[in-house]
């Protein structure tokens, strides 16, 4: 019978434990997930872009990826391939449609993510980590000022026909 009694002791221990650190966790998410919104910008065309110092990644947004549906190919860019501000750079193919990528600033392109051509579904489960397209090496970092901040891209979404 202690046993038991010690036992049942033990297991409510670590269940308070288990909920304080599953707590913890979602503080940390939302905090994470905060500061990268804040660095993002984005196109009307619904692709966003994250700038590192004279590099940047690029991927589409949630709003993309909810309506293009279940991604199940990815092209990317090449390596090397240089593009300017709005060219098609790639496309995207999910069980509903197909969608062309546009980059959304000039640059050279210095890795594609080959994890997303291996599992498309990435983009849908996680669109602002690992879930990015290609990175690109900025030519022109002014063209950043043409692109919109989360705020004005919310607000784009709200009021417009997309």
């Amino acid at each position: 019978m202690v046993v038991i009694v010690k036992f049942a002791r033990a297991l409510q221990q670590s269940q308070r434990i288990f909920q304080a650190a599953k707590h913890l966790q979602n503080v940390r998410q939302f905090s994470v997930s905060t500061l990268l919104n804040a660095e993002r910008r984005y196109t009307e065309k619904h692709e966003w872009v994250s700038v590192d110092g004279p590099s940047a990644s690029v991927g589409i947004s949630k709003y993309a990826q909810e309506a293009l549906g279940d991604v199940v190919f990815a092209q990317l860019p090449e390596p090397g391939t240089a593009f300017k501000q709005g060219d098609e750079c790639g496309a995207l193919e999910s069980v509903k449609a197909a969608s062309e990528v546009y980059c959304p600033v000039s640059g050279e392109v210095t890795e594609k993510n080959s994890k997303v051509e291996d599992t498309p579904g990435l983009i849908n489960t996680h669109t602002y980590t690992d879930g990015w397209l290609f990175k690109i090496k900025l030519s022109n970092p002014a063209e950043l000022d043409k692109l919109m901040s989360e705020e004005q891209y919310n607000k784009y979404l709200e009021e417009s026909d997309h």
